[in-house]
C-alpha cells in the first residue's frame, strides 16, 4: 500500500474536492434559480437537493459541502507537495510517512463527520445524495490508505512545529498555504449563508409587492418546470379555495421568517384582490424533538402552540409576527407571556398538552411526506422544496389562479381538491 499511497491519496482527494465543489454548485444554484433542477435529483429518495438544503446541510449556518471543498483541497495539497519527491527525507526519517499521519489525522476527524451525515441522510432524512456518496467513498478511502502508509503517529505532536515551519519555509509552500487560507476563508464568508437574508431582511420594511419583473423569457420555462411537476395530495382542506398554498413552517427557522416577510405583500395582495380564492396555510414542523423526530430548537413546539390558541381569539397573525421578530430570544416563559400581552390568551399551561398532539399530527404529515427542511412549500401540490424569489411565489400563483380559471395551460386538479 506504501509504494502507491501518495497516488491514492492524490486520487481520492481530488474526488472529495470535486464532489464538494459540484455539491457547492449544486446548492448555489438552488438558492439562485428556483426552477433548476440538478443531475442528480434523480427521484424522491435520491435526490442532492433534499440533503443539501436540508438541516444537516448546514453547519452554524455554513455549506457543509464548503467544509468539504477546504478539507479536500488541504488534504490534496499534503498529497501532492508533502509527499512528493522532491520531499525527501527529515530529520526524522520518513517525510512521507509523516505526512500520511497528519492525512490520517485528517481523515479521522472528517470519517466522523460522514457518518454522521450519512446516517442523517438515510435514516433521519431517507435520502440518498449522489454527490455526497462520493464524498463518502472520498473520505473512507483517504482514511484506509494514509492509516497504512503512515509511521509512527506518536511522534506527529513533536513534530508539528517544525512541519509548520517547513511549509512556510520555501516560496511554493508558503505561496500554497496562504492561498488555501484566504480561500479557505473566502469561500465560508462569500458563500450565501442559511441566515444571511434573514438578518438583512431585519433590517428591512417591508416591501409593498415584488419590485422584479418576470418577463416572458423566463416566465416561460418555469411554467414549463410548474407543469412538468408532480402534485402530492396533502389531504389538507383548503376551504373551497381554488389555490391551496401550504407551508410547512417552523417559527424559530431563520429562512422560514425570511420567507415570511418576502412573501407577506403577496399573501396580502390576493387576499384582498382574490377573496376566498387563495388559501395560506401553515401546518406546523417544528424542528424540536419535543413534538417532531428531532432537531437543534429549543422552544419552536412552544411557539406552534401559542399560535394555535392565539388563533381562537383571532390573533394568530399578530403573534407570529411577534415571534418571528424576536426568533433567536424564543424562550417557553416569553413565548406565554406574548400569548397573553396580544392575545389575552392565559390558559397557555392547561391547554399546552392537548394543543401539542395537533402539532404532532402536523408533524406526522411532514414526516409522510419526507419534508427535509423549512420552509417547504405546497402551491397546489406541487413542492418547493426552496424558498422562491418573490416575483417567482407570485407568478406560481398567478399561473395556478389562471388554469383554474381556464385561460392557463391545460393541466389536472390537484388530487383530492374538489
Amino acid at each position: 500500500m506504501k509504494t502507491h499511497a501518495r497516488t491514492l491519496i492524490v486520487l481520492f482527494a481530488a474526488l472529495g474536492l470535486a464532489a464538494s465543489v459540484a455539491s457547492l454548485y449544486v446548492h448555489y444554484q438552488l438558492v439562485a434559480d428556483p426552477s433548476y433542477t440538478s443531475f442528480c435529483d434523480i427521484s424522491e429518495t435520491v435526490s442532492c437537493e433534499a440533503v443539501l438544503t436540508s438541516r444537516f446541510g448546514y453547519i452554524f449556518g455554513i455549506p457543509v459541502a464548503a467544509g468539504g471543498a477546504i478539507w479536500s483541497a488541504l488534504v490534496l495539497l499534503l498529497g501532492l507537495f508533502g509527499m512528493g519527491r522532491g520531499a525527501g527525507a527529515d530529520a526524522g526519517g520518513d517525510r512521507a510517512g509523516g505526512v500520511a499521519g497528519y492525512v490520517f489525522v485528517l481523515s479521522t476527524v472528517g470519517l466522523a463527520g460522514v457518518l454522521y451525515l450519512g446516517y442523517a441522510s438515510f435514516f433521519v432524512l431517507r435520502q440518498m445524495c449522489p454527490l455526497c456518496l462520493t464524498m463518502y467513498v472520498s473520505v473512507i478511502g483517504l482514511f484506509i490508505v494514509s492509516g497504512g502508509a503512515s509511521s509512527d503517529l506518536g511522534s506527529l505532536p513533536g513534530r508539528v512545529g517544525r512541519d509548520v515551519r517547513s511549509a512556510f519555509g520555501g516560496p511554493l509552500a508558503s505561496t500554497l498555504s496562504v492561498a488555501w487560507v484566504v480561500a479557505a476563508v473566502a469561500l465560508v464568508t462569500m458563500f450565501p449563508r442559511e441566515d444571511t437574508a434573514a438578518a438583512a431582511s431585519a433590517a428591512a420594511e417591508p416591501v409593498a409587492a415584488p419590485t422584479e419583473t418576470l418577463g416572458p423569457d423566463e416566465l416561460a420555462p418555469f411554467e414549463a418546470w410548474l407543469v412538468s411537476q408532480p402534485r402530492v395530495d396533502l389531504g389538507v382542506p383548503g376551504g373551497g379555495a381554488k389555490v391551496v398554498v401550504v407551508k410547512f413552517n417552523d417559527y424559530q427557522c431563520p429562512a422560514c421568517r425570511q420567507a415570511y416577510i418576502a412573501y407577506k405583500a403577496i399573501q396580502q395582495k390576493y387576499e384582498s384582490q382574490y377573496p376566498g380564492q387563495v388559501a395560506f396555510l401553515n401546518v406546523d414542523y417544528p424542528l424540536e424533538s419535543e413534538c417532531n423526530t428531532g432537531g437543534i430548537h429549543g422552544s419552536a413546539c412552544e411557539a406552534a402552540v401559542a399560535v394555535r390558541l392565539a388563533r381562537t381569539r383571532n390573533r394568530h397573525r399578530e403573534l407570529e409576527e411577534w415571534l418571528f421578530d424576536n426568533q433567536e430570544s424564543l424562550t417557553r416563559d416569553r413565548v406565554k407571556q406574548a400569548l397573553a400581552d396580544i392575545a389575552q390568551v392565559t390558559d397557555y399551561d392547561a391547554k399546552y398538552a392537548s394543543t401539542l398532539d395537533e402539532v404532532r399530527k402536523d408533524a406526522q404529515l411532514g414526516q409522510k411526506l419526507q419534508i427535509t427542511g423549512t420552509p417547504t412549500f405546497f402551491i397546489n401540490g406541487i413542492r418547493i422544496a426552496s424558498t422562491l424569489r418573490p416575483a417567482y411565489f407570485d407568478a406560481a400563483i398567478a399561473y395556478e389562479l389562471q388554469k383554474a380559471a381556464g385561460s392557463g395551460p391545460q393541466a389536472q386538479e390537484q388530487p383530492g381538491k374538489p
